[in-house]
């Protein structure tokens, strides 16, 4: 039961957080323009992995895609690809962690078929989060690298007294969702490894021996002397002697030498 709940609710885990990953690389806000120091604004600038936004006052918003692909800095090429192998590893995870769920059974699937498939997804999750909270962290690097170089070029002549217009960016809602979207893969990878353990069949060290009495049709018994024949009922409950080679009425017919003393 408890291996049935732990696989259960890292499918669940790893589920939401494929879907956090997915939500995360389709939203804009990636960066959003910084109102620091211009608070009141009429235009409000963000940006994403596919396209740029521009909002107004009026409620209006214009967005347009990047339609360059060598033309778009380096960095952000690395994240969209990060974001899209986290994406096809957790999907691929998620279908092979439905038939390797326990309360599913399809066919005559052993367990340590359900187990092998388990791991699997399990590795799977935890790459897909992996890739997912990588390429959110590389952008949001790139983000304070550019904010902090915007900072120090605001600044220029008359010892700094005269301050250029410049748009910074800072982190947009996206980050925090993918953030908090790889994390929760890679706990549901985890808690799908830890339950693969409990659906490995367990294997016994102990071998059964078999003994076989050197004459015909005699079994020996662990519990004392006695031995079943099979060849009558007259031959059943015989106490033996000398080690099986003489029985209790073999020993009254044939006195030993003691016997006279």
């Amino acid at each position: 039961m408890a291996v049935t709940a732990c696989q259960g609710l890292g499918f669940v885990v790893s589920l939401t957080g494929i879907a956090g990953i997915i939500a995360a690389t389709c939203m804009d806000q990636w960066s959003t323009q910084d109102l620091y120091n211009n608070p009141v604004t009429a235009v409000f600038n963000y940006q994403g992995l596919w396209r740029s936004c521009v909002r107004e006052s009026s409620g209006f918003t214009e967005c347009r895609g990047y339609f360059t692909l060598l033309g778009l800095p380096a960095m952000l090429q690395a994240v969209r690809a990060l974001m899209i192998v986290g994406i096809v590893l957790g999907v691929i995870g998620i279908l092979v962690s439905i038939f390797a769920l326990k309360c599913i059974r399809i066919g005559s699937m052993e367990d340590s078929a359900k187990a092998k498939m388990t791991l699997t997804s399990g590795i799977m999750f935890i790459i897909s989060g992996l890739c997912a909270i990588a390429g959110v962290s590389v952008f949001a690097n790139m983000l304070v690298t550019n904010f902090w170089m915007s900072t120090a070029n605001m600044f220029t002549g008359m010892g700094g007294m005269v301050q250029t217009v410049q748009t910074r960016y800072t982190f947009g809602s996206a980050l925090f969702v993918g953030w908090v979207a790889g994390g929760l893969t890679l706990i549901g990878g985890v808690m799908m490894c830890i339950a693969c353990r409990g659906l490995v069949p367990e294997e016994t060290n102990y071998k059964a021996v078999s003994y076989h009495a050197s004459g015909p049709n005699v079994a020996y018994k662990h519990g004392g002397f006695k031995a079943s024949t099979g060849f009558g009922p007259s031959t059943q409950n015989k106490k033996i002697y000398d080690g099986g080679a003489r029985t209790e009425d073999e020993v009254q017919s044939h006195p030993s030498k003691y016997d006279y003393v």
